[in-house]
């Protein structure tokens, strides 16, 4: 790699840290081209020589983002074999990202898709996410012969559903109203669901 290479790399990087670091704390609203430029410490101007626009810096912060839920979900599944309990494990892991990046969560859930990108692949990375995540444990649940292909397509849906809605209600403080009940909470669902 050249020098001027290294230097578009590092640009790069400090805008994507950013963003990133302006969704964690505040969320899509706080998001604009200034925003980002001050958090960075270049020029607004500037942004626009490496990106196109402020929705492709999202689409890349999302992907960094289900990279870095990825990683520690896998660190705290890890020694646990594929099935029931690893699937469980992968569940609970992806709640407590959420709940301890709730911007995070709104940027994937809350917001409307036209805000944060222009293409429909976001809306699918972000849907399939939690699928991909499962996907070994499913398999491995079918071909223990536990569940046929139907069910367990009804209960990927079904866990998606679980994982977003028992989030939205907790990060928005409406139910429960504390952390221990929420994690009791969603623990018996998740036993429930599997």
């Amino acid at each position: 790699m050249d020098k001027k290479q290294i230097q578009e790399q590092r640009m790069r990087g400090y805008f994507i840290e950013a963003t990133k670091n302006i969704l964690r704390s505040e969320g899509v609203k706080g998001i604009s081209v200034r925003s980002i430029a001050d958090v960075a410490g270049y020029s607004f101007a500037t942004l626009y020589n490496y990106f196109r626009d402020v929705r492709q810096l999202i689409f890349i912060c999302v992907s960094d983002f289900q990279d870095e839920c990825r990683s520690g979900i896998e660190q705290q599944a890890a020694g646990i074999p594929p099935g029931k309990e690893h699937l469980k494990a992968v569940l609970k892991g992806y709640m407590e990202y959420f709940t301890e990046y709730p911007g995070i969560f709104q940027l994937f859930f809350i917001e409307k898709l036209t805000d944060i990108s222009d293409s429909r692949v976001t809306a699918d990375q972000i849907y399939g996410f939690l699928d991909s995540l499962c996907e070994a444990d499913w398999q491995h649940i079918m071909d223990q012969g536990n569940l046929t292909p139907e069910i367990v397509a009804m209960k990927k849906q079904m866990a998606n559903n679980l994982t977003a809605g028992i989030l939205l209600f907790y990060l928005n403080r409406l139910s429960p109203a504390d952390w221990q009940t929420f994690s009791h909470q969603a623990n018996l669902q998740i036993e429930t669901l599997i």
